[in-house]
Formats: structure tokens, sequence, C-alpha cells
């Protein structure tokens, strides 16, 4: 027969494990988060569904209540999450409690928000050739992407100089041609064709 200990100690084991799985559906990585926005206290009128940081929700009516899905939140009066700001971390049916400057709410994000890192797009390896060589991606030897044109406006002219002294550093003759991609709002050599003559 099962001890009177042991079951309470499986019945405590089991409200902890349910304790548990209930914060956790309620945790999300520093960063990150679902919440869902409305026009009218209680949850009701017009709704939107926020899963990112919004640097200006653009809307035509003020946000009066939360539905906090996962993730702590802030809230910001204006754009670009600039003050008063406030954090709700679970449901709030009037925001107004929480502080009366978020009557407009212009911005929100995850509490731990990092805006995402722009890398340098990836180099892509060559097709070789007996008398060419096909880069659609050309890299430096460091592994970056070069630039179609290191002074000045990316001009096709600009980037026919680069791609030239591209392919001769590799010791072939010269760029039969070339193209220019925008990565990042930066430009780079795409397409590049190196030839012996």
């Amino acid at each position: 027969m099962i001890s009177t200990r042991l079951m309470l100690a499986a019945v405590a084991g089991l409200a902890i494990a349910a304790t548990a799985a209930a914060q956790t559906d309620k945790m999300a990585p520093i960063g990150q988060g679902e919440a869902t926005i409305y026009r009218d206290v209680g949850f009701q009128g017009p709704a939107v569904f926020v899963g990112e940081a919004k640097s200006d929700l653009r809307l035509n009516w003020p946000v009066r209540s939360i539905r906090v899905r996962s993730g702590t939140w802030e809230l910001c009066a204006r754009t670009r999450f600039r003050s008063p700001c406030a954090k709700v971390s679970a449901d709030e049916a009037d925001l107004r409690r929480v502080s009366r400057l978020l009557y407009a709410v212009q911005s929100m994000r995850p509490v731990g928000y990092v805006p995402p890192v722009q890398l340098e797009p990836p180099v892509g390896a060559s097709l070789r050739g007996m008398s060419s060589e096909f880069f659609p991606a050309p890299g430096d030897r460091n592994g970056r992407r070069v630039l179609s044109c290191t002074t000045g406006n990316a001009t096709a002219n600009c980037a026919a100089r680069t791609a030239e002294n591209y392919c001769k550093g590799l010791g072939w003759g010269g760029s039969a041609s070339q193209t220019q991609e925008t990565v990042y709002g930066r430009i780079y050599l795409a397409d590049v064709l190196c030839t012996r003559t």
C-alpha cells in the first residue's frame, strides 16, 4: 500500500510541474513575445496582433487594453520607443491603470529588444572554367563581399573598374561583365565574369 507521505510528495510534484508549465506558457526568450492590442478597454473593439518590435504602430485609434500571450512588452506613447513608456507582462484590461500617459500608444517592443544585426551578405563560391571564372558574390581575402565602388556613387563605370581590378588581383586578364547587388543598403559587386583576355 502506498504511504501517505509518498502520495503527498506525488501530489506536490504534480502541482509544481503544473505551475512551471503555466509559467513557461507565458515566458518568451528575451526580445521576443506576442501580444494583441485593442482600441477599447476590456479587450473590445478593433484589435492588432503584434509579434515583433513596432517603432510606429500607425494606428488611427488609441490603444486602451492589451492581451499578452508571451514576453514582457514596453509600450511607449510616442513613435520610435520614446518616453513616456511602461512595461506590461500580463493582460491589462485598462492601460490607464498602468500609466495615464499611455492613453495613445504609438510604439511597442518586447523587453530586451535588439535590432537585427545587419551582417554582410555571404560570399558565394565561384565556377571556374578553362578560360574564365564566374563569381556570383565576389569576396575579398577576408571573406567579405566586395563593394561595387569604394569612393563616390556606385555607378556602372565604377563597378566595372572595381570588377576589372578584382579579376586582375586574382590573376585573370580582366572582367568581361559584372552587375551590382544592394544588400542592407550597401551596393556590392555581383555576377562577375573574370576572363583571360
